[in-house]
């Protein structure tokens, strides 16, 4: 979704003064309910995100995690009862797990849903900082989602609304209270895409494909911080999206993370080359130059996720390519490139002006989108053997 969520160089594990629990009762009285005891206040604290949450220890002993559901109202109960399906679906798949913080309980009058605490866990993004999201975990990252992708539900069981982005209609024209809100930033991102009509036509090309393919349950809002390690097992979290959908936008989402990842930091890359000066900014053709090499040095780790989601249907002992279809790795690589243009739209209403580095980033998603199936092995969607 386009928020503050994903702001890529803040760690998604970030914490910080969470919301006083004092004005938010209903917390507490949660807890107590369940036998947990209520939060010891000292241990408190809240994760970067959407909605206010509360993280840390109860007066048991019991790490938890705490999240309460905001915006709209009707919007919030649609994501509320997302999660709660999830946890329903996840206890299905006995024989091939998907590791997810388990659901504890949750009040949906109050839209709050409790978590069992992952302490010291790690996020992806802080995995992928460090240099620590290897081969290997991303290879485990790609057999959970065909691990989700390959589950069998019944009709009616999964939200079959459309995916809500891209907003094509804000990319003909901002609403009045849109326009209204939007910083300079914004205007002038929005300026740039309504007036690129070949890409607004592709976009919109994206979203009528994905109306015609055959749905399987997706995550839809696949990044690497909604992945997190705790010990030596990868938990996959946040089912507010959760729904029938293509395939192709989770597959996307998670290479487009690495795309982006590797854009934005090519103008810290460029500050420690001895051969530039100190000052200078990094040009556009740079940071593309930059751009392809961390490209190639990142297919090893698009390729290993590929891998795991592909060879998930063997291991499950289902039939191979269960949520394969021949257009899906093009189409993964076209929801990549969305990706890279909704990053920048989520980044401008935190930032006074478009940089280098977010516009580069759109770029290379205009060219994923223009033209996909020319880009499927260059980000790791090849065949294998």
């Amino acid at each position: 979704m386009i928020d503050s969520q994903e702001m890529l160089h803040e760690p998604a594990q970030a914490r910080f003064e969470p919301v006083d629990l004092s004005t938010a009762p209903e917390v507490n009285a949660l807890l107590t309910r369940l036998g947990l005891g209520s939060f010891r206040i000292d241990t408190v604290v809240a994760h970067v995100g959407r909605n206010d949450n509360w993280a840390g220890k109860t007066t048991t002993g019991r790490p938890v995690f705490v999240k309460r559901l905001g915006g709209d109202r009707s919007e919030a109960a649609r994501r509320y009862r997302r999660i709660v399906t999830f946890e329903r679906l996840a206890a299905e798949l006995v024989e091939t797990p998907l590791a997810s913080p388990r659901l504890l309980g949750a009040d949906e009058q109050q839209l709050l849903v409790l978590f069992e605490g992952l302490e010291d866990a790690r996020s992806g993004s802080e995995l992928a900082a460090d240099g620590d999201f290897d081969e290997d975990l991303c290879r485990e990252a790609g057999r959970m989602l065909g691990v989700l992708h390959s589950s069998v539900v019944e009709p009616g069981e999964l939200d079959e609304t459309p995916h809500p982005l891209p907003p094509m209609e804000s990319f003909e024209a901002l609403s009045l209270p849109r326009f209204v809100d939007a910083g300079f930033a914004e205007m002038e991102a929005w300026s740039l895409f309504q007036a690129d009509r070949q890409l607004v036509s592709v976009l919109g090309a994206l979203r009528e494909h994905e109306a015609s393919v055959r749905k399987v349950p997706t995550h839809g809002d696949l990044r690497l911080d909604q992945y997190l390690l705790h010990g030596d097992t990868l938990h996959l979290t946040d089912w507010e999206e959760l729904r029938l959908g293509d395939p192709a936008r989770d597959i996307g989402g998670f290479v487009g993370e690495w795309l982006y990842r590797a854009v934005r930091d090519i103008p810290k890359t460029l500050r420690h080359d001895a051969d530039r000066p100190f000052d200078q900014e990094a040009t556009h053709r740079e940071i593309l130059t930059y751009g392809a090499r961390e490209i190639e040095r990142l297919h090893p780790r698009m390729h290993a996720f590929w891998e795991g989601y592909l060879r998930e249907g063997t291991t499950a002992g289902k039939p191979s390519g269960q949520a394969i279809d021949a257009d899906l790795p093009a189409r993964a690589v076209a929801f990549a490139g969305w990706h890279m243009i909704d990053r920048l739209l989520a980044n401008a209403p935190y930032v006074p002006r478009i940089g280098a580095a977010d516009r580069a980033a759109a770029g290379i998603g205009r060219v994923l989108l223009l033209d996909p199936h020319v880009h499927v092995s260059t980000l790791g969607l090849e065949k294998t053997r």
